[in-house]
């Protein structure tokens, strides 16, 4: 297991730089209109990616888009928070969206949902069931009948299971 302790902290360091970025766009966002609903930052070698979800009642256009880029680029370029180069991009977060908060898991409560934790549980990582609950700091998911309580700081990526 010789990596798993170093990518445990590039994870932390990484969602440390995260919640800075998110700290320095939201208000721009939400000067827009717009809800702020979550951001993904990738970073592989020198290819850095910051993919920023965005989302509306009246829903998300590439209009939308292009005016949410043209604000948080303006942001990003004077606070300079991602060394070096990176490519971003801005989109609704469609309809296998991701989830990032407890609030907004609250609000899928009853759908199906993707589950991936950064370290396994019960001896797994991937999980796909019902969301049924959040529960002090656990996210409740049924699997086939069994009922399993995934602590929220453990979860490393979820997505609304679409139905059509």
């Amino acid at each position: 297991m010789g990596l798993g302790p170093i990518f445990y902290w590039w994870v932390v360091i990484l969602s440390g730089k995260t919640v800075k970025i998110e700290e320095l766009i939201r208000p721009g966002v939400e000067a827009l209109g717009y809800e702020l609903w979550g951001l993904d930052h990738q970073s592989q070698g020198r290819h850095t990616l910051l993919r920023v979800y965005i989302d509306s009642e009246k829903g998300i256009g590439v209009d939308d888009c292009a005016k949410v880029s043209h604000q948080i680029s303006g942001v990003l370029d004077v606070e300079d928070p991602i060394a070096g180069e990176y490519n971003l991009e801005v989109s609704s977060p469609g309809m296998d969206r991701p989830l990032y908060t407890p609030e907004q898991y609250a609000q899928y409560i009853g759908s199906d949902i993707n589950v991936r934790l950064r370290v396994p549980f019960d001896g797994r990582r991937k999980f796909l069931g019902r969301l049924t609950g959040i529960e002090d700091g656990d996210v409740v998911l049924t699997v086939e009948e069994h009922e399993y309580l995934l602590p929220f700081d453990q979860i490393d990526k979820a997505n609304v299971v679409p139905r059509f």
